[in-house]
């Protein structure tokens, strides 16, 4: 449904069961499935991919170009999946020339005031709370949570059924399935409530952690740990799955906790 009061571009492909508010900016080249939902107020520039029953709320502005003083311009998208909430004034920045695309996958909440960054690659089912700061180049794997008032560095993963605390700096790596807290980010044990409501066994959890005990609490660097991990614990789909993910860290990933020593004065 057209509202009289938005601005559609003609060149805009946009289903015919969309429901469009008044006061809609919707410009050329984008394109928006079927049974979405676009708040009054919403600016949806070039190059956006919108896809099934999606609903952004008022003041939300996708796939503005990025802030990024080496774009020059080149065509790039943003793509958001199926079911997903964009809540008031979240902003995502469509891609840069090195990696074409910006992307949010299906079943995401992005809450209000959340900014995705120029080439973010965000994972299935993640939520972003309120405020969250993606800077460029950040990929988060499914069923993450990053709490609100967080700011995540350029290049950063996050892995899979991670949680990230409110306020968060999160300067590195956090590893699937755990949680980060405390300044600077660190590790402070396994999502496991988080595993349990997605259905995973105490079996797979207990596994999970001593993998992490492992890597966190036995007194190890990381490539110790992960050669003890590859010759003594089992294979499973997590234990693969939390190699794979440091293998491929460039940034390192999170440390444990240490507790400061107290100031006497």
């Amino acid at each position: 449904m057209n509202q009289p009061l938005a601005y559609v571009h003609p060149q805009a492909r946009i289903a015919k069961n969309v429901v469009i508010e008044p006061f809609v900016n919707i410009e050329k080249n984008v394109e928006i499935d079927e049974g979405t939902w676009i708040g009054s107020n919403v600016t949806i520039m070039e190059g956006a991919r919108i896809g099934k029953n999606c609903k952004i709320f008022p003041g939300a502005v996708i796939s503005a170009i990025p802030q990024d003083l080496k774009f020059r311009g080149e065509e790039t998208t943003v793509k958001i999946g199926d079911n997903c909430i964009i809540r008031e004034f979240v902003t995502i920045n469509r891609g840069t020339k090195a990696n074409f695309e910006t992307v949010v996958g299906n079943n995401c909440l992005l809450m209000a005031y959340v900014h995705v960054a120029h080439d973010c690659i965000i994972g299935n089912n993640v939520i972003l709370a309120n405020a969250a700061t993606l800077a460029g180049h950040i990929r988060i794997d499914d069923w993450a949570i990053v709490g609100g008032l967080a700011a995540v560095h350029q290049f950063v993963q996050i892995g899979a059924h991670s949680m990230v605390s409110g306020g968060g700096m999160v300067r590195k790596d956090v590893p699937p399935y755990t949680k980060g807290a405390r300044e600077p980010l660190s590790y402070v044990g396994v999502n496991s409530i988080g595993l349990r409501r997605r259905g995973f066994t105490n079996d797979q959890i207990n596994a999970i952690q001593e993998i992490y005990r492992i890597i966190y609490l036995r007194g190890r660097n990381v490539t110790q740990a992960v050669s003890v991990i590859e010759a003594d614990v089992p294979v499973t789909p997590e234990r693969d799955e939390i190699l794979t993910f440091i293998a491929r860290s460039t940034r390192g990933i999170m440390k444990g906790y240490t507790r400061q020593p107290k100031n006497d004065q």
